[in-house]
């Protein structure tokens, strides 16, 4: 993690230049951004200070932000003339990052994000996996950092099974193949020639167009490596987690449209799943035997508990260690597990009512995007 970052043990030993594939493509690193005045500076300055020889820009696309952000664009921009601010009237990220890989001048392409914490060896990691592997796209795990208790809960809800589904760019241990990976290092060329990131897609652009990587280039396309390292803040309310997830459920049903047997199992789920629970209680209701709904439905609720409790006590340690990073210290036993069951909970019904939401605006309304 950078140095002017609260350390709590994430801090990475640059690896020596000998160590780095003797292969060293120029690279653009893309951020979009809105609002971004808090971390700006930190992130675009770590990535100029990193000791990849070949960064020839930082490019930063802005959707019209109206704090502090441009400004501090600006001024870095006159300190090094690699840090380009281009605008992004669109607003959305997959419109903002179209136009940076159109204007990029690298051979890769770095995406990152406008306020994660990366590790020293951020960009060297991920130019090493790239040329290691050939893979069309390299990055790493999700992995989570937490101010406050709500963050706290969903940093450990999303490691659960319960949370993520089973992804395997949510094992921070995990090192292969993946169907979609947290942000992302392409080869330039590659992004151009499948079309860029679909501008239909609002959320969930970044599993759509690692769908359309392997369905260009194969299986292997997508590559996960334990050693590029990056952590990302979560929503700080559930109202704000309701709505993400709400838009993760839109833009997994869009992506299903285009990609109908490509697109992972555990991203219907919820909706499948939660469905079938409808009806089932429906059935039970107007059933004249006893069809024991609510004793599954507290079923439910016991195993929602228990796994929550579980990925609590797993990961407590962890937590004070590395992912708590508010003023006060890292909350209690009872408050990180009434929490994390809030963040399961949130994040179900979130993405189930964006799904269906998208479902109802295809078939009743004939709106085919978003």
């Amino acid at each position: 993690m950078q140095s002017n970052t609260v350390n709590k043990g994430l801090t990475e030993i640059r690896p020596d230049k000998k160590d780095i594939n003797t292969q060293t493509p120029s690279v653009t690193i893309g951020i979009p951004v809105l609002n971004e005045e808090d971390h700006i500076e930190r992130v675009v300055s770590g990535f100029l200070a990193s000791d990849y020889p070949k960064l020839v820009e930082v490019l930063i696309a802005d959707g019209g932000s109206t704090d502090g952000t441009r400004k501090i664009v600006a001024e870095l921009s006159k300190k090094d003339e690699r840090v380009k601010l281009i605008d992004n009237p669109e607003k959305f990220q997959s419109f903002a990052l179209n136009k940076m890989i159109a204007a990029a001048k690298g051979e890769v392409f770095l995406r990152a994000d406008g306020h994660c914490l990366y590790a020293d060896d951020y960009l060297e990691k991920n130019i090493e996996v790239f040329v290691k592997t050939g893979a069309k796209n390299v990055g790493g795990a999700q992995r989570y950092v937490a101010k406050d208790t709500v963050q706290a809960g969903i940093a450990l809800a999303v490691k659960s099974f319960l949370g993520n589904g089973g992804a395997k760019y949510m094992d921070e241990t995990y090192e292969g193949y993946a169907e979609t990976v947290f942000l992302g290092c392409f080869r330039t060329q590659d992004l151009k020639e499948v079309g860029s990131f679909n501008t239909n897609n609002i959320t969930n652009q970044d599993s759509e167009l690692n769908l359309r990587l392997i369905e260009n280039f194969g299986e292997n396309s997508i590559f996960v490596s334990p050693e590029i390292k990056s952590w990302y803040y979560p929503r700080d309310t559930f109202y704000k987690l309701f709505r993400q997830y709400f838009r993760y459920g839109r833009g997994r049903f869009l992506t299903k449209v285009l990609h109908p047997k490509g697109t992972p199992v555990r991203g219907l789920t919820p909706f499948l799943f939660i469905c079938m629970l409808i009806t089932y209680g429906l059935i039970d209701l107007f059933s004249t035997g006893a069809l024991y709904f609510p004793e599954f439905v507290s079923l439910l609720a016991a195993i929602v508990l228990v796994e929550s409790l579980r990925i609590v006590f797993l990961r407590k340690e962890k937590l004070e260690k590395e992912i708590w990073q508010g003023n006060k210290k890292s909350p209690g036993i009872l408050s990180l597990w009434m929490n994390t069951v809030a963040s399961v909970v949130v994040m179900q019904v979130g993405h189930f009512s964006g799904f269906l939401y998208q479902l109802i605006r295809k078939l009743l309304l004939r709106i085919k995007g978003w």
